[in-house]
């Protein structure tokens, strides 16, 4: 990023953003649920699963637009490659995400521009802050998206297995992610910081059930 001029770079992301929420989600990664076979849910179950899918994959939109936000302001090269890497992993998540939200017959949340708006302004506003910081915004994200899709373990229908195994491996690679950021130096941020992230993670994971 940093070879391109600051125009360059607001191009760069806009077409970003109106990839994430406007175009088809695709990955070369096979999803983990490819192979396995469909569940007889209920009508009133595949509503629950196709809402709870519609949570992660707003979740997956305001994680691109986070590390888009994060890898833009990054201090150093290996902390935006990292960011960079990462995104790219979270695009494999929204893909499995949006397919899954289909084949129960779903959508996807309406307000997804807001959800990337607000993350990208996050994801920027941290990496300004230096590499400790952003590392430790990364840490501190993906360990409340790990209690995120545990809650979500418990609560999609145990028939379901091939959403539960998308949550699994999405959990598997948020907490790899969390892992690889506190290598790099990340720091634990301070306790209002992370209440505050929590309350508007709640914000979001609430509306995007039902919008």
């Amino acid at each position: 990023m940093p070879s391109h001029s600051f125009v360059d770079q607001l191009i760069i992301q806009a077409d970003q953003a109106l990839r994430t929420m406007l175009a088809p989600a695709a990955s070369a990664a096979a999803s983990p649920a490819r192979g396995l076979p469909e569940p007889d849910l209920s009508a009133a179950e595949r509503a629950h699963a196709a809402a709870l899918m519609r949570v992660n994959h707003a979740g997956e939109v305001a994680a691109q637009a986070l590390y888009q936000g994060q890898a833009l302001t990054a201090k150093s090269e290996p902390v935006r490659a990292q960011m960079q890497a990462a995104a790219a992993e979270e695009g494999a998540h929204l893909a499995w995400s949006e397919a899954r939200i289909r084949e129960l017959g779903g959508r996807t949340s309406l307000a997804s521009p807001l959800w990337y708006a607000g993350a990208f302004a996050m994801g920027a506003l941290a990496g300004r802050l230096g590499d400790r910081w952003n590392l430790g915004f990364v840490m501190e994200t993906e360990r409340q998206v790990e209690q995120h899709l545990d809650l979500h373990l418990q609560q999609l229908p145990a028939a379901d297995t091939k959403s539960r195994a998308i949550v699994e491996k999405m959990k598997s690679d948020e907490a790899r992610h969390g892992r690889e950021a506190e290598r790099l130096g990340g720091v634990q941020l301070p306790l209002p910081i992370r209440l505050a992230m929590g309350a508007t993670s709640k914000v979001m994971t609430r509306g995007a059930y039902y919008i």
